[in-house]
């Protein structure tokens, strides 16, 4: 996922002296004419092309023939470079008319005043389309700034083999139950539980975790929360677990990638991914496939999962936010959801569309037993939708306050620090950015 930090009108007039790129973008204004009585509206997807280009021109050319005198220019951009190309082309005032951000990077726009209010051209009974905590996940400060698109759940896929040698009939539902589970594991099978990377930069699983612990991250006036006893009971959980070498040591050193390395090479009892992993481990690693078998994910006391989301967004230069906002509509809508959800093996925003594809993979439709298991673990992963929301709010800083979290829970798994004393420290450091950044 990109950075979501913030650039400084410096880093923005030195993106400007690039060239090339800028140069690009300067033609990619919204409502640029294209012909006599045609407009044109820019759109921005992520990493989709060229895998989606057939479906992608299909819904374009079916939204065009719906609205005479518009056509879609169709832009898409590498994870790696769109804050930069976006940021350079809001600066340059040549910003496009729809944009698919992930949250955080969203937020940050979006409270730098960058992004539309999108409620005064929303039809009435346009959150109803959608499930409603993905929905109230694109909000801020009363603003609806974005409409959902895709979804991922993470849920457990987890070796039988081990599991069984560890004792256990089924792996643990609720965090509370870890520590027992990751002992059996590694005093039976040698092996470890699962792996929770503390890599400040990586993947934002155990922020999560510390919400389902019941953490409060940060209160109404974005001053810390989390130095509570949640947060002192959760930060001694996870250095604990490491203390007592039941986390692999490369936690602290390691991002998300080498969980994928550990579970494929049989070092794991567990890994949290998405079901498309499965297919990728049916050729890496049949062996380890042949005895996974997925499970719902663990969670805190409520039970309540994690969904990650990418967004449409329309930027508050464009001249266009009516067309924009309807394309966005059309590209989310039941049915072209459902389409892009079977194509990209994603999860659909859209209720019917989710409704739809939960039957769709009820009945089981794969001939060969690979291909069934994999399906299995979509419906699994579709059936957690309906308890699962953002946990980690797509707030401006986030990126920094999991940076700041992650390096003092490090220090508190390494014996550097006391725990209690690391989310003090924390709590210090994200309070004087806090405090640099909105005085």
């Amino acid at each position: 996922m990109p950075s979501s930090r913030l650039w400084s009108r410096r880093e923005l007039l030195r993106l400007m002296a690039l060239g090339g790129g800028t140069a690009a973008l300067a033609a990619c204004g919204g409502g640029a004419d294209r012909g006599a009585g045609t407009r044109e509206l820019n759109v921005w997807t992520l990493d989709l092309a060229p895998r989606f280009n057939a479906y992608l021109v299909d819904v374009i050319s079916a939204w065009e023939a719906r609205n005479p005198g518009v056509r879609v220019r169709w832009t898409d951009v590498p994870w790696s470079s769109v804050e930069r190309k976006l940021l350079a082309a809001v600066f340059a005032r040549t910003a496009p008319d729809l944009v698919n951000l992930n949250p955080p990077f969203a937020a940050n726009l979006a409270s730098k005043g960058g992004l539309l209010d999108l409620t005064p051209v929303l039809p009435a009974q346009a959150a109803a389309t959608y499930l409603p905590a993905i929905w109230q996940a694109g909000s801020q400060a009363g603003a609806q700034f974005a409409l959902p698109w895709y979804l991922t759940a993470r849920i457990n896929m987890v070796n039988r083999q081990l599991l069984q040698q560890a004792g256990y009939a089924a792996p643990p539902q609720r965090w509370q139950e870890l520590p027992a589970y990751a002992e059996a594991v590694r005093q039976r099978t040698g092996r470890y539980a699962l792996f929770m990377t503390v890599v400040p930069d990586d993947s934002a699983e155990l922020l999560e975790t510390l919400v389902q612990m019941g953490v409060r991250l940060l209160d109404g006036r974005r001053q810390a929360a989390f130095n509570s006893a949640a947060g002192r009971r959760a930060f001694g959980f996870w250095s604990a677990l490491y203390r007592r070498g039941l986390l692999p040591r490369e936690v602290v050193s390691q991002g998300y990638r080498r969980a994928i390395e550990l579970y494929q090479s049989g070092e794991l009892a567990q890994v949290a991914t998405g079901p498309d992993f499965l297919r990728n481990l049916q050729t890496n690693a049949p062996g380890i496939a042949a005895r996974t078998v997925p499970y719902p994910p663990i969670t805190g006391a409520d039970g309540v999962a994690n969904v990650a989301v990418m967004n449409l967004v329309v930027p508050r230069q464009s001249t266009m936010a009516a067309e924009a906002v309807s394309f966005g509509l059309f590209l989310t809508n039941a049915t072209n959801q459902l389409a892009f959800a079977q194509e990209a093996r994603v999860l659909p925003s859209a209720v019917e569309a989710l409704g739809q594809l939960e039957q769709a993979l009820e009945g089981g439709q794969a001939a060969d037993p690979a291909a069934q298991l994999v399906e299995q673990a979509r419906l699994l992963s579709a059936r957690t939708l309906a308890r699962a929301q953002v946990l980690v709010p797509a707030i401006p800083g986030v990126k920094r306050l999991q940076a700041i979290l992650y390096t003092q829970l490090q220090r508190a798994m390494l014996g550097q620090i006391e725990s209690d004393l690391a989310l003090q420290q924390a709590e210090r450091e994200w309070n004087r950015y806090a405090a640099a950044r909105w005085p």
